[in-house]
């Protein structure tokens, strides 16, 4: 049956299988009324399962999906979504999400029928998909692949999600737990897709409170928060800090010579910071009731669309510094930030920090601020300065 099924011309074979698709594209748009996104997602992963059956055994051939898709915009004018590329995601999303097909996760899959082919039919007992014998050669090997669903799966926010962000997702993403998160997040918080994209790019998953901060208590845009969440690390290499000069007067003048090595390398130290950094100034004049403040230095995020208040402290963490950046803070929403512009967020840069400590004092407070840490050249492990040749031998060849 299997050969016979074989000998059929491949255009026979392309009508066949775009008539298969078409039905089922045509008998989703009539189910699609009381659950559009749930109805759509059923019918792509149906049909990434028939594309999968017959590009991975190797029944279709090169240019085949191509195929599909032309004669599908011709049979059904005005059709979108079914381009060759959004033929191969359905397959991709039928592939990475298989292992979730069990009785304990309710998969409305498209039904697939054949009615040229009824003899070669055999429906599949987990869904309601129906597929040609001869085109689901290895069906047994990928039902090992099985597992049940575990009870946190956002399943809810799953079929809620459209399938260009599921597409994101899988093409960003490769752990199963990730997945999850940002298909959650997503939901709960409205996220566009190019959005989305970026908060991936920039590993928002594994940035989740590494920054000790009070930015999702303070931010009430709660994607910007996150979005300050993961601009920020919890430590920065300031390499370029002339450490010779430092501890050799009093507290105030190594803040200083931390801040003169910041300005001097203020390239670098935005290009350590992050993307879309401007640099405003140092020692930036605030005044208010006739009180004079200098905040050590101040830039402009563009992509968080605020300014960055950086206070820079050459020991260990201590509370009164978030006190201090506080008042910084007010003063620059009130009479520096722009109508247009988010609120202003402040960033202790100080040499040490128990982050369980900075976090337990830091919600007391209504601006938004995190606490980082610093390095320099002079807090390098022991075994990565042996392999950086002698200062003597850089100067000879300088």
């Amino acid at each position: 049956m299997e050969e016979t099924y074989k000998m059929i011309p491949a255009k026979d074979k392309l009508a066949n299988a775009v008539q298969v698709i078409k039905d089922a594209i045509l008998q989703s748009q009539q189910r699609a009324l009381g659950a559009v996104n749930q109805e759509q997602l059923a019918l792509y992963y149906g049909i990434g399962r028939y594309v999968s059956a017959n590009t991975r055994t190797k029944n279709w051939g090169k240019g085949f999906i191509e195929g599909i898709s032309e004669q599908l915009r011709k049979e059904l004018p005005g059709l979108r979504g079914f381009s060759a590329r959004n033929l191969r995601n359905m397959r991709t999303f039928y592939e990475e999400w298989q292992i979730l097909e069990s009785p304990n996760l309710a998969v409305q899959t498209a039904k697939l029928e054949n009615d040229k082919q009824n003899s070669l039919v055999e429906t599949n007992k987990d869904s309601n998909l129906a597929v040609p014998t001869a085109e689901i050669q290895g069906k047994d090997e990928i039902r090992q692949l099985q597992l049940t669903i575990s009870p946190d799966f956002p399943i809810a926010a799953f079929f809620s999600l459209s399938f260009t962000h599921h597409t994101a997702i899988l093409s960003n993403v490769k752990s199963y737990e990730e997945r999850k998160f940002y298909i959650q997040f997503a939901v709960d918080y409205k996220v566009k897709c190019e959005d989305l994209e970026q908060l991936m790019k920039d590993d928002l998953y594994n940035h989740q409170g590494s920054l000790p901060n009070n930015f999702r208590r303070t931010i009430p845009d709660q994607l910007q928060a996150y979005r300050a969440i993961t601009m920020f690390k919890d430590e920065y290499l300031l390499d370029y800090i002339n450490t010779e000069e430092l501890f050799v007067r009093e507290k105030d003048r190594d803040e200083r010579v931390i801040e003169q090595s910041i300005i001097n390398n203020v390239k670098d130290f935005i290009m350590t910071f992050g993307r879309d950094f401007t640099f405003v100034g140092n020692q930036y004049h605030l005044e208010k009731f006739g009180i004079e403040q200098f905040p050590d230095l101040l830039f402009f995020n563009r992509e968080l669309s605020a300014l960055v208040c950086v206070e820079l402290k050459d020991g260990p963490f201590k509370t009164a510094y978030l006190g201090q950046l506080a008042g910084y803070l007010r003063i620059l929403d009130d009479e520096v930030r722009k109508p247009n512009e988010n609120p202003s967020i402040g960033i202790i840069l100080c040499k040490s920090a128990n982050k369980k400590f900075v976090e337990y004092v830091i919600q007391d407070y209504d601006k938004p601020m995190g606490v980082a840490t610093y390095k320099t050249s002079a807090d390098m492990d022991d075994r990565l300065k042996k392999l950086l040749p002698p200062v003597e031998d850089l100067e000879k060849l300088l």
